[in-house]
């Protein structure tokens, strides 16, 4: 389906050596962040207590954090869960509370001025359950990257398989990059939002790739960079339409899925826009770097001419 169809190709391949080296230093900024900062994990990997409130009235959250702050929890954190008479509450691990006594206390504190509030429900994660959680998810991130790698050794030519690798892992690192600069909470969404974005990303880089390798076969006497600069434009109408439809369902999740979506929403939405600059604007630019040709697809027979003997 297209809306529109742009007539003229747009010369991407005359700006490769920029946006290549914008994404460089960006990938290395991030990996600076990575470094230096960390990610600020949730409770789900350092361990806590998880508490879900219910309030007959819309809860306010400023005044449970003041309350909560008021019996030596100021780190804990609130956010409405689902509606807003529901209210999960996280609080880091502590060493002197378990569980049990710390949700009476946090129970206690909160009923004092709402004396209908109801505890529904109460989760402690210990330090070692989080440490499995934090090997668990970084084992399923590389089973992952794992799998795409050899699909695309699979699918294309060395060359373009390298390309969209190096595309998506410079996806990944700049979503944790963002992460680790703002400080924002990395949970076991977020890391789900991330893996969801590794498969969106080499969905968007075998598009334009199997156009590419399809342009080397039908346009015999084409450069190879206007050849790639056709085969982006050629799909720029299903990419718009595609990643527009795509955020619209996430940038509802943003702004109307309360806090707990919050993060898993920002997580897919930077994704999203670094996964359409990096198909379009790092992966094919490898591959000019990386001397992709028509010879790569088209093989070429070499008939031995027969010698005439006089």
């Amino acid at each position: 389906m297209e809306f529109f169809r742009i007539k003229k190709d747009i010369p991407f391949m005359s700006w490769g050596r920029y946006t290549t080296s914008i994404s460089l230093v960006t990938f290395i900024l991030a990996v600076f962040f990575l470094a230096t900062k960390g990610l600020n994990f949730g409770v789900d990997f350092t361990g806590g207590t998880v508490i879900e409130m219910h309030y007959s009235q819309p809860a306010n959250i400023e005044q449970v954090r003041t309350e909560l702050a008021g019996i030596g929890l100021p780190d804990a954190q609130v956010q409405n869960f689902g509606t807003s008479h529901d209210v999960l509450i996280q609080v880091p691990l502590r060493e002197n509370l378990v569980g049990a006594k710390l949700s009476e206390q946090v129970k206690t504190a909160l009923q004092a001025s709402h004396p209908d509030a109801e505890m529904r429900r109460v989760e402690f994660v210990g330090p070692q359950v989080g440490k499995e959680l934090v090997e668990n998810g970084a084992l399923a991130l590389m089973l992952v990257c794992l799998g795409i790698i050899c699909y695309l050794w699979v699918r294309f030519e060395w060359k373009f398989g390298l390309s969209a690798i190096i595309a998506n892992m410079h996806d990944v690192v700049i979503i944790l990059g963002f992460f680790a600069f703002f400080q924002w909470e990395f949970s076991l969404s977020v890391l789900a939002g991330v893996l969801a974005v590794l498969g969106y990303s080499v969905n968007e880089s075998v598009v334009v790739f199997d156009r590419i390798r399809e342009n080397f076969r039908k346009l015999r006497k084409t450069e190879t960079a206007e050849i790639i600069d056709n085969a982006i434009t050629r799909t720029m109408s299903r990419t718009i339409i595609t990643h527009l439809c795509t955020q619209m369902m996430v940038t509802s999740m943003l702004f109307f899925g309360g806090e707990a979506l919050h993060y898993f929403a920002l997580a897919l939405t930077i994704g999203i826009l670094f996964g359409i600059y990096s198909s379009v604007l790092v992966a094919s630019p490898l591959l000019m770097m990386f001397g992709v040709s028509r010879e790569d697809f088209v093989k070429v027979k070499v008939e031995e001419a027969e010698e005439v003997l006089p």
